[in-house]
């Protein structure tokens, strides 16, 4: 009796290690938050432009307007009272999370004045090629009566490589009635694959692509976060939603779903397409009405091309 009982605590100890020391690993939403009002980077003299590519916002999507249970959400990200409005931006390039600050962000409102921005974010999508996302955390009108309508980049915001500076980009605002759409879409290079129950950054229980007759993974970006209209999860036939076109070698066309979904589990607006099919991924295709935003608006027929 001792012997199995000494062996079922010695089974719970491991476990509870193991939990302990990956919490304290890995990194904190915090550290990857700012409530500092003002550009704190020093003044550069890095392009908006290299080599053909433009540091640009893909987009802005006002996704929560007066919520106070995102408001205590936030307070997680930002480590105090922020405000009761939410508002994704997604970039072109990763973001260097030293540069970043709500001070950086300038939200127009369509009465002219600007909204406040409390704090920013790159939580919850902080794992390794997903820092491109930034949550706007503060008060930014009313969708009914002085709603947003522009956000400026005001400060020096780099890229996560530091070759690029987002300072001058600019994009309209995703109406709060809208849902959610395709932003951004990529192929993961196999040296970054997350393969089976490997641990992600900010969840223990992240699904991952399964390793087996997996040929390639697809990383898409929504401009929002995103859940089953049925509030159960993602299950196995979202995958079959997805429409990947393909280049074959012969320079045909052909579009095939991906086998299984990944990096889902952990509340971020990112996906990835696991395929067992090869060719070169051209476009990405998700139809609506399957999705719904925090909002709980369903998301529209949705096309991205995937960026090389």
């Amino acid at each position: 009796m001792f012997n199995s009982t000494g062996k079922i605590l010695g089974v719970v100890f491991a476990l509870f290690l193991f939990a302990a020391v990956a919490v304290f690993a890995w990194p904190q939403a915090d550290d990857f938050s700012s409530n500092k009002q003002s550009d704190q980077t020093s003044e550069s003299d890095l392009p908006r432009e290299l080599e053909g590519r433009r540091a640009e916002i893909l987009t802005a999507f006002f996704g929560l307007d007066g919520s106070e249970r995102f408001a205590r959400a936030g307070r997680r990200f930002c480590g105090r009272s922020s405000g009761t409005d939410g508002m994704p931006l997604v970039f072109s390039h990763e973001l260097d999370v030293a540069t970043i600050e709500a001070g950086d962000i300038n939200v127009v409102l369509l009465s002219g004045q600007s909204g406040q921005v409390s704090c920013v974010s790159l939580a919850p999508a902080i794992d390794p090629g997903e820092l491109r996302t930034l949550l706007l955390i503060g008060e930014f009108g009313s969708a009914e009566e002085d709603p947003p309508v522009r956000v400026d980049v005001v400060g020096n915001l780099h890229s996560l490589d530091g070759r690029v500076n987002f300072r001058g980009a600019s994009v309209g605002v995703t109406a709060l009635s809208a849902g959610a759409s395709l932003a951004f879409a990529q192929i993961i290079p196999q040296g970054a694959w997350r393969v089976d129950q490997t641990p992600a950054s900010n969840s223990l229980t992240q699904t991952n692509c399964p390793q087996d007759d997996l040929k390639q993974i697809i990383r898409v970006v929504w401009d929002g976060g995103v859940k089953p209209v049925s509030d159960e999860g993602i299950e196995p036939e979202h995958a079959a939603l997805y429409r990947v076109t393909l280049e074959m070698a012969d320079g045909s066309t052909q579009t095939a779903s991906p086998f299984a979904i990944g990096n889902t589990g952990d509340n971020d607006n990112n996906h990835e397409l696991c395929m067992n099919t090869k060719g070169r991924p051209v476009s990405v295709f998700f139809p609506a009405g399957h999705l719904v935003d925090p909002n709980h608006d369903v998301n529209a027929d949705s096309l991205v091309e995937i960026q090389n």
